[in-house]
Parts: structure tokens; C-alpha cells; sequence
């Protein structure tokens, strides 16, 4: 199917299940612990070994010689694989570094060997008997250093926009703001591991693993292994996190299945959490320069965002300016990104790539500017409200309502009684409030579903979707349902195989949209084929309550089945609407604080989103993908740094007690209000996204609240308190 006009009326609309607050159908099962994980599968057929990885000590240079001798003769060791073995491969088309192979060390930690052992403690402890030899070279690993060399990336990534003369408009600006603004490295932090288990078959390869994009991962194994694609079966049905750090094949996918042939059985292997670390993606540290002018009005006239990011030769930037080209009006316009050559690990795609962190600095020099012109910052949002895209005039959004999230947001949380910065005070607390507005593009992915009328009138939906934790199964079953005219009950949903057709997968907040988009688009060849069989005329059929009917004739829903079950399959493709329409979502996040008059130490006290991204499939897992965004901004703004070695190049605090996440003592009150509506041009669903719109804009909302609070601002993230404590008052 083939969605190239805007939706009209069809059976979601319905909206008896779809739109409903509903449990995940998964939900059981993972409290129970009877969800299996890549790392808990078991057969007792099977024979199961234990892979530890071993990673490079240095950041850059060569691998001189590797003595594994030692670790070969250890205790219960089955075998030892090297990337000197296994010689140079082909990269996949979704990698920036090696996985493995050959003799090139490209960042701290990348795997270099793996040691197979009956045993997860018997593989460790000869993992430490590896011995290796290396030519170590210099490398760049401080990205202020690497922005003097920075360029331009490839076209590819737009890294240069504008529109209207930036120079001029600023120049002639009654007010202007100029400010520089960091945000650190960061880690996913998901909670599973990476994790794999391998198993060769012959020539055929089983991989059950973490990965929240199915084909891609298969696609990308097999050119590493110099194999058919269609040799590979791929599962992933559970996946416990994954945040953009499970999109593309990582090491232990490739070491679980050299491992495995190595020793002729199925093979485990989990990164351990340095390894995650150093050894996977990351979301790479910028520095960003944003220069606004107005009028006395408060009005933009003129606005510019330079972004610097590093990454790995072949990298691309931190798209952080993305947001600034859509976000607010403004005559005069500029964006550009420049790209350093850093020796780190890996930095690619965390949740909400770019408006993350270009948010982070966008939205305290939104603050910085209202306050310049003396205007409160939620009505300085509204008055540069845009309704079209501001570098293409011409282009509309599909449908925009930032204004209404303030408003209603502000109403809501109580913003009138805000007072200026470093005027609240409870006991030992000094109080504030912030604000920010949240965006994320509507992103549009080609998706695939089977689904089958089984004899005994049940659904089943296969497709390889995958669920990070997202509700994906429950979204899918209501979508099915709706379609078929059954309850969710009556619904089986199969995810995460790659046996089954090819969906959009989890990732840039396109998911669920296009995911229950491929699942409608099967549904309707199904409900042909059930109107056929049942000599219906499919243009009249209503299907409602296990039955179909049309006129006055009504049947069982499972009578279309009786003699076979019925197959329905399709992709939802999609057409130009994206190109003539701006599809976007938007919301706003209002924060209060605390801060410590002492020791500067902030405490969030309570935080409201409002979003606004078309309709809401489940009202219950969209409020916990946004409150769980919330969260990760919280740690975003006030904990969040992968802290560089910058001599040596690596990531020091490569683990959870160093790499501080917020925990339940971090978060108060959450609360998420969406706001009713649909958007036809997003696809039959009328939805869009919110798992990345709930983190746009948190850190900002959080270090604006921290202004108001304690009248110091700090534009270098995360908002620790040795950057407040010189600034608070003066105490005894």
C-alpha cells in the first residue's frame, strides 16, 4: 500500500481500540520474568558455551602480535578467536568502526579477541591471560582541539542551511544575543547488555540477540561474514533498552557467531558495561554557537546555530542545529555543522539524535533572549510561532499547535507565579521555574506485516518489529484488532524474526507510527480476502464484534477460516506528503526546582509535558515513554558526562557507578498531558511519535529553572554544582 493522500475516514477511526488506555499484552510476562532475553535463551537440546571479549588497551595504532597461549591451556577453554585470525572484513553499511577483524585498533576497547570457555567465569579469567603487543600511534581525542581542524561534512548531511541575509539582519538587530554552549559525550546506559547467543547450523546461522532494527543487523552480519543474508535467522523479541545504542550490529552479534563456529556450539556472549562504554556507540560531545536578533518587540528577526561534534574518519556530525531551522519564525536565517576527527569511540544516533542536544542549547538562549527584551519566555515562544517552515515559506506544517502546548502548559503548572530569578525561597531552597519547547520530526519508514485469520477466529500479527521497551506489542495487537473487529484478547502479536516481513523497526521516534501503519496496510488484505471468501462486497463490510457484516447480513468472523486460515501481507510505502508538508511534533516541558543555598546541590521538585503529536495509539505506553524521557533528561542535565581521557582516549567512567543515570530519589512528580488531535498526513494511523519529543527540551526546562532559582546561568551541561556554588549567595 502506497499512502500518497492525506487519510480520510477508514476503521481506526472507530477508535474502540485503538486510542484506548490498555496494559501491555507483554506485561505479565516481564514482570513474571517469563519474557526471554537474548542472553536467557535456552534449549535443552543444546550445548552452550561462554564468550569473553577482550578489548584494546590503546585508542589508536596497530596490533603488533598476540600471544594466546596461555588462555588456549586455561581451564575449561574451548577456544580463542583473535582479529588476527579472522583477517580484515568487509564493514557493514551501518558501521562508522571495525567490529572486528584485522589489525588496526580504532578506539579504546574495541573488541580484539574472544575467549570461548564452559564456563562465564573459566572465559574471564583466561581472557586475562591474552597476551598483546601493540604500535601505538597519537590520536585526537579533545573535540575544542579538534574544532580548529573541523570540516564541513559531505553534503549527504546538510550541514549548511539558511535563508535571507543572517549577517545583515544581525547587524541591524535591535537586540542580539552571541553564546557558546557544550554538552558532554554520553551513553546510552541501556539497562540489558548487549548481549548474543550464536549457533551455526550447517551453513546456517541462528543469532538471538538485543537489536531494535532486524534487517539491518542481518544485513550487516552477513556482509561482515561473507555469507547469504538469507542464511542468517535473526530474533530479538524481547529487548530490555536500547535508546538508538541497539540500532546497527555491534560486536557481540559478531563474536557470538565466530565464537560459535570456533567451538562448534551455541555460544553466549554480553559486552561487559566498560565495554558498552568505549567499545559501542555513543552521542557524541558539541559545542554550539547561537546568535538571535530581534526587535524591541521581542519579535526574531535574525538567527544562526553553528554546531561542532567529533567523530571516527567516515563519521558524521551530531545533526544539533536540525530543530533550529524549523523551530522559530525569523527573517534572516543561518545553520551550519562542522565535523572534528576524534579517536573516540564510535558516536552515532542516542535518543532523539540532534534535537537532543541541540535543544539543550536552543532553549536556554530562547531563556536568554526573552529575558533580554524583557519579555516572560513562554509568551516570547509564541510570539515567534511559525506555521510554515521558515527556510521554505511555501512548505506548511502539517499541523503545529506549540502554542497551544505553552499555553495550556503554563495554565496547568502554575507559570504566573514564577517572580524573578533568585526571589523564591523555602528554608535552605532557593526555588525557580523554567520552561522549554520540545520538537521532533515525524520521520517516515517503510514497514511490513503479516497477518493471519487463524480456524478459530484469532489474529495473528507477524512482522519484524521490535520492542525496546516501547509497547510495541500492545500498539500492534490494538491496531489488529481495530481492524479486524475483535478485542486485543483475541489478538497473538510475533515480533522481532526475521523470518517475518520487514518493518521500520524501533528508532528516530518513526516506530509506532510506521510500524501500525504496515500492520493497517496487511490488515486491509486481509479483510479483501475474508469479504471475498465470505461473498461480501469488501466496500460495505463492517467488521465489529468477531463478526462481519453488510447490509443485514451478519457472520462469525472465524466462518472465513473454517476451511483454511487467511494471510494477509503488505508494506506501508509511502508517498510525497512528507516533501509538501513540514511533519513535525511539538510540545513544551515546565520544571521546578530546588537548589541548595549551601552546597548547590538541585533537586527537581515536579515537571509537566505537554505534547502535541497527533493521535495518541495508547494513552497508558505513550505516558510512560514520555515520563521515562523526562527521566533521562533529568540525567542529562544535571549527571550525564562521559568523561574523556583526553591523553590517552577513552571514556574513565565506563561503568554505572561512575556514569551517574537518575534513579527514583531523582524523580518527583511527572505528569504528561497530550493534547487531543490527529494528523491525516502522517499516515492511516493519523499518529506520529513521542519517545524522543519527551527528552527534547528537559535539560533545557531544568538549567532555565535552575536561572530562576538562583540567578546563574550555566551553559555548559550537566549542571553540576561547582558551576552554581560561586554564584549563590553569600552565606555564613
Amino acid at each position: 500500500m502506497k499512502f500518497d493522500k492525506p487519510a480520510s475516514t477508514n476503521p481506526i477511526d472507530t477508535l474502540k481500540v485503538v486510542g484506548r488506555p490498555t496494559h501491555r499484552i507483554d506485561g505479565a510476562l516481564k514482570t513474571s520474568g517469563r519474557a526471554t532475553y537474548a542472553y536467557e535463551h535456552y534449549e535443552p537440546s543444546l550445548r552452550y558455551a561462554y564468550g569473553y571479549p577482550v578489548g584494546a588497551a590503546i585508542s589508536k595504532g596497530l596490533i603488533a602480535s598476540m600471544n594466546v597461549d596461555e588462555a588456549k591451556s586455561a581451564p575449561g577453554v574451548m577456544a580463542v578467536v583473535t582479529m588476527l585470525d579472522v583477517g580484515d572484513r568487509e564493514k557493514g553499511e551501518y558501521n562508522t568502526a571495525k567490529l572486528f577483524g584485522g589489525a588496526e585498533v580504532q578506539h579504546y576497547h574495541q573488541a580484539i579477541a574472544l575467549v570461548v570457555a564452559e564456563t562465564f567465569e573459566q572465559a574471564r579469567a583466561a581472557a586475562a591471560l591474552v597476551k598483546v603487543e601493540y604500535e601505538e600511534q597519537a590520536g585526537a581525542y579533545d573535540l575544542t582541539e579538534g574544532m580548529k581542524t573541523a570540516e564541513k561534512p559531505s553534503e549527504d548531511d546538510e550541514p549548511d542551511s539558511g535563508h535571507g541575509d543572517f549577517d545583515k539582519g544581525f547587524s541591524e538587530a535591535e537586540v542580539t544575543i552571541d553564546a557558546y554552549y557544550t554538552t558532554p559525550d554520553q551513553s546510552h546506559a541501556a539497562m540489558e547488555p548487549h548481549a548474543s547467543i550464536g549457533l551455526w547450523e550447517g551453513d546456517q546461522l541462528k543469532i538471538w540477540t538485543s537489536s531494535q532494527m532486524i534487517d539491518w543487523w542481518r544485513g550487516d552480519l552477513a556482509t561482515f561474514l561473507d555469507m547469504d543474508k538469507e542464511k542468517i535467522h535473526l530474533m530479538s523479541p524481547y529487548i530490555g533498552g536500547g535508546f538508538g545504542g541497539k540500532l546497527f550490529l555491534r560486536a557481540d552479534a559478531v563474536l557470538a557467531a565466530l565464537g560459535a563456529k570456533a567451538a562448534g556450539c551455541a555460544v553466549k556472549v554480553a559486552l561487559p558495561r566498560p565495554l558498552i562504554m568505549n567499545n559501542t556507540t555513543h552521542r557524541p560531545a558539541t559545542i554550539q554557537r547561537i546568535r538571535i536578533g530581534t526587535t524591541a518587540a521581542g519579535k526574531i528577526q535574525a538567527i544562526a546555530h553553528e554546531s561542532w561534534s567529533g567523530d571516527l574518519p567516515g563519521g558524521k556530525p551530531e545533526t544539533a542545529v536540525n530543530q533550529t531551522r524549523l523551530l522559530y519564525a525569523g527573517e534572516h536565517r543561518m545553520t551550519a555543522m562542522r565535523l572534528a576527527t576524534l579517536n573516540l569511540a564510535e558516536g552515532n544516533a542516542m535518543r532523539a539524535p540532534g534535537e537532543a542536544p541541540g535543544m539543550m542549547a536552543l532553549e536556554i538562549a530562547v531563556d536568554e533572549m526573552a529575558e533580554k527584551v524583557g519579555i516572560d519566555p513562554v509568551e516570547f515562544r509564541i510570539i515567534n510561532d511559525t506555521q510554515v517552515d521558515p527556510e521554505h515559506p511555501e512548505r506548511p506544517f502539517s499541523h503545529r499547535d506549540l502554542v497551544g502546548c505553552l499555553r495550556l502548559g503554563a495554565e496547568r503548572f502554575g507559570w504566573g507565579d514564577r517572580g524573578a530569578p533568585a526571589t523564591r525561597r523555602e528554608g535552605n531552597w532557593l526555588i525557580g521555574t523554567g520552561v522549554a519547547a520540545a520538537f521532533r520530526n515525524n520521520l517516515l519508514v517503510p514497514s511490513g506485516a503479516r497477518v493471519r485469520l487463524e480456524k478459530d477466529g484469532r489474529v495473528t500479527v507477524e512482522t519484524d518489529m521490535t520492542d525496546i521497551g516501547t509497547g510495541s506489542y500492545t500498539i500492534i495487537a490494538q491496531t489488529a484488532a481495530e481492524m479486524m473487529g475483535l478485542s486485543v484478547d483475541d489478538v497473538d502479536v510475533r515480533l522481532g524474526d526475521s523470518r517475518f516481513p520487514i518493518s521500520a523497526g524501533s528508532g528516530g521516534q518513526f516506530g509506532a507510527n510506521c510500524s501500525t501503519a504496515g500492520v493497517y496496510a496487511a490488515c486491509v488484505k486481509l479483510r479483501e480476502a475474508v469479504a471475498q471468501t465470505l461473498g461480501f462486497n469488501s466496500d460495505e463490510v463492517v467488521f465489529e464484534d468477531g463478526k462481519v457484516r453488510a447490509g443485514n447480513r451478519s457472520v462469525a468472523l472465524s466462518e472465513a477460516a473454517a476451511a483454511e486460515e487467511l494471510v494477509g501481507e503488505d508494506t506501508m510505502e509511502w508517498g510525497d506528503l512528507s516533501k509538501t508538508y513540514q511533519q513535525s511534533t511539538f510540545g513544551a516541558h515546565f520544571v521546578e526546582v530546588g537548589v541548595d543555598v549551601y552546597t548547590g546541590e538541585t533537586r527537581v521538585r515536579r515537571m509537566l509535558a505537554v505534547c502535541a503529536a497527533g493521535r495518541i495509539l495508547n494513552p497508558i505506553t505513550a505516558r510512560s515513554q514520555v515520563i521515562g524521557a523526562m527521566t533521562m533528561g533529568v540525567g542529562a542535565a544535571l549527571s550525564e558526562e562521559l568523561a574523556v581521557d583526553t591523553k590517552r582516549g577513552f571514556f574513565v567512567n565506563h561503568d554505572l557507578a561512575g556514569y551517574e543515570v537518575a534513579v527514583h530519589a531523582d524523580i518527583p512528580h511527572q505528569e504528561v498531558i497530550f493534547l487531543d488531535e490527529t494528523d491525516p498526513m502522517s499516515s492511516p494511523m493519523k499518529a506520529k511519535g513521542v519517545g524522543e519529543l519527551g527528552l527534547c527540551g528537559v535539560p533545557a526546562a531544568i538549567a532555565n529553572a535552575i536561572y530562576n532559582a538562583t540567578g546563574v546561568r550555566v551553559r555548559d551541561y550537566p549542571v553540576t554544582l561547582d558551576k552554581l556554588i560561586g554564584g549563590l549567595p553569600e552565606v555564613a
